[in-house]
């Protein structure tokens, strides 16, 4: 398996034991188990003890996590075993969830056939040409279907297991450990919106030092061609032609989505009013923000936070 498909949501259990604790909430009791028990090795050599599947042949189970495997296919083929258990479990327990490719898991168990899934990106079409009657969601972090839980691609198995721990322990405790852990409560976006800067530095790196920069310089209203051409030491009409050639967008448009990036961020995570966002994001003025989250978003900045905000 990979070690943090595994590891990331143990440590949101692990967390929020602890908070559940403290209220005098009976913990998580959490096990690593697999087909033999013993030591089972990562991807990335890391090995975990584990203890044996005949070991909680009798074990009143609440909750599942399968994870995933960088090498699911080889994985598949070794475990007609775990996928029985798995398909004999589900009838028992309350919920079942994978971890990024865990999903082909329980695919192979029978228990994703007709419903919406998520996996890693990269794997979306093999599941779909696996399992025809699956409906893969490509752009989705994490999808609930009854019983049934998916996630997206490694880090989702945190988003996964902090929807798991609002829903067993209330929003107070998964926030509590959505900050202890210093990640976000409920990403915006799906994996496929990943980060502007991320985005940007997906393909040619010609332009990697002006992107940092204007990411960080999203106050100054001027961010025009002439502006960023002179950062890059070219005259404006070429900087346009060789940007758009390398970046497949406009310099105009890739200011508009590190402004509206930087703005999403401060709506989840800030308690600044939109105007103030908008002038810390460069966009001058509450209007002009609002047409852009309509443009990009098809919602309002107001809307945004309402769904979004950690606050």
């Amino acid at each position: 398996m990979g070690l943090l498909d595994l590891t990331g949501a143990q440590t949101v259990f692990w967390a929020a034991s602890r908070y559940m604790q403290e209220r005098g909430l009976p913990p998580y009791d959490r096990h690593t188990i697999s087909l033999n028990g013993g030591l089972v090795s990562s991807a990335e050599g890391v090995a975990l003890d584990t203890r044996t599947l005949a070991d909680f042949s009798d074990a009143d189970i609440h909750t599942i996590i399968v994870p995933g495997s960088p090498h699911i296919i080889e994985v598949l083929e070794e475990s007609a075993t775990l996928a029985l258990w798995l398909r004999k479990r589900h009838v028992s327990v309350r919920r079942i969830a994978s971890v990024c490719s865990g999903a082909f898991l329980l695919a192979q168990a029978g228990l994703l056939e007709g419903k919406r899934v998520a996996t890693h990106w990269a794997m979306l079409d093999l599941l779909h040409a696996r399992h025809p009657s699956i409906k893969v969601d490509g752009d989705a972090i994490f999808v609930q279907e009854g019983s049934i839980w998916t996630s997206a691609g490694v880090t989702a198995g945190i988003d996964l297991a902090l929807a798991l721990v609002e829903e067993d322990c209330g929003r107070d405790i998964a926030m509590k450990v959505a900050r202890e852990l210093v990640v976000y409560m409920k990403r915006s976006g799906g994996q496929s919106q990943f980060s502007a800067l991320l985005q940007s530095q997906s393909g040619d790196a010609s332009f990697d030092v002006l992107h940092q920069w204007v990411s960080n310089s999203l106050q100054m209203k001027d961010l025009t061609i002439d502006t960023l051409a002179a950062q890059v030491c070219m005259s404006p009409r070429n900087f346009a032609r060789v940007y758009k050639q390398k970046t497949g967008r406009t310099p105009a448009k890739a200011v508009e989505i590190f402004r509206l990036e930087a703005a999403r961020r401060l709506l989840e995570d800030s308690l600044h009013s939109v105007q103030e966002i908008a002038n810390r994001c460069g966009f001058g003025d509450e209007e002009r923000m609002r047409i852009t989250f309509h443009r990009n978003l098809n919602v309002s900045p107001s809307e945004y936070r309402k769904r979004f905000s950690a606050k």
